[in-house]
């Protein structure tokens, strides 16, 4: 009985070839675990959209405008950064992973923690002036 050899992998398209630039093919499992974080990120910046949203259409009653705006935009702002920069924090790790070299720091990270701290310190002083 003849043996069948496996077939060759199919070769990935040229827009993806020139996106990954190369490299070997990591263990899936590796591609795909940096598939979930980036679905994590764009999980994150949806609820921060969902965020800027409901900070300005459902607390009219509670902070001045001014303020009201200031936050929905600062937490939009972040989910547009948050959003975009997954991508390439995806694509940074997978040509990493491709080529066996270190992975990048990720910088999402501290934007996202930033981000998060000033829109604290904004509720906070405005907390702290509602009660005098």
């Amino acid at each position: 009985m003849p043996t069948s050899s496996p077939s060759p992998r199919p070769e990935r398209g040229k827009f993806a070839a020139k996106l990954l630039r190369g490299g070997t093919e990591p263990d899936p499992r590796f591609t795909l675990a940096n598939e979930r974080t980036f679905l994590a990120w764009i999980r994150t910046s949806l609820a921060l959209v969902a965020g800027g949203i409901a900070v300005e259409a459902f607390t009219t009653d509670i902070f001045d405008p001014a303020i009201r705006t200031t936050i929905a935009v600062v937490l939009l702002v972040l989910a547009m950064a948050i959003g975009c920069g997954s991508f390439f924090r995806w694509l940074n790790i997978e040509r990493s992973m491709r080529h066996k070299t270190p992975l990048p720091l990720p910088l999402i990270a501290p934007i996202l923690a930033i981000g998060g701290g000033v829109v604290a310190a904004l509720l906070l002083v405005f907390v702290l002036l509602r009660l005098t």
